[in-house]
């Protein structure tokens, strides 16, 4: 257990030493505010931090984290939204110009959604969590009766990933943010086995392999 607290002071030295010592000038611009340009909502999962991926630097990125990178609809009543919460400010406080909801492969959350069963719970908190993704479950059972277990798994990561794209746009300030254009919407799928990446391509409704261009290939995700 000290090793594991060890490991993160001394990763915090070398942050010091980068940002304070050889980047000062990032950090003296931080301290008046931050101004990030993109939101990403991703998992909770140790093995899939955004900023690492993308290799971000501070200031970066406004991120979001949950169990399942899912996006609740919009729903304004008296209940604690954290996830609602936290996309507001970077909508209208902050005025990112896009939003990644990122997934991933082998994923616990949607494990835990595909295994449960109304004997079996995922967990007392869990169970309600997951629920927000029944209806991508419920699509894929559907579609795939007959797949594997592992198939139709992935394929509830790809379609929990596209319903997050769905109720982002139940929420008014988004919705019109993205009519104006001044607001765009994506999902994006990161295999961790290959660290091959995937974006949602609406007009094909499938998910494409990302070049270092940024830009969707045509050959499908496999």
């Amino acid at each position: 257990m000290e090793d594991a607290i060890a490991r993160l002071i001394h990763g915090f030295r070398s942050f010091r030493n980068i940002y304070f010592s050889g980047d000062a000038e990032l950090f003296d611009q931080l301290k008046h505010g931050q101004n990030p340009r993109i939101l990403v909502i991703a998992c909770s999962d140790s093995r899939v931090d955004p900023a690492l991926l993308m290799q971000s630097a501070p200031g970066d990125l406004f991120v979001i984290r949950n169990v399942a990178n899912l996006v609740p609809p919009c729903e304004p009543d008296t209940c604690h939204h954290g996830v609602s919460a936290a996309l507001e400010y970077a909508v209208n406080a902050l005025e990112v110009e896009h939003i990644i909801v990122l997934g991933h492969s082998d994923c616990g959350g949607i494990h835990a959604l595909m295994k449960r069963t109304p004997e079996t719970p995922a967990g007392e908190f869990l169970e309600r969590w997951l629920d927000l993704a029944e209806p991508a479950r419920r699509a894929v059972l559907e579609k795939l009766p007959d797949a594997d277990e592992m198939t139709r798994r992935h394929a509830c990561e790809e379609a929990s990933l596209v319903l997050a794209l769905e109720n982002l746009l139940t929420f008014p300030w988004v919705r019109r943010r993205v009519e104006a254009g001044k607001l765009a919407l994506h999902a994006w799928y990161f295999v961790i086995a290959t660290g091959h990446l995937f974006g949602y391509d609406r007009e094909h409704c499938e998910f494409r392999t990302i070049d270092p261009n940024l830009s969707l290939k045509t050959n499908k995700r496999s």
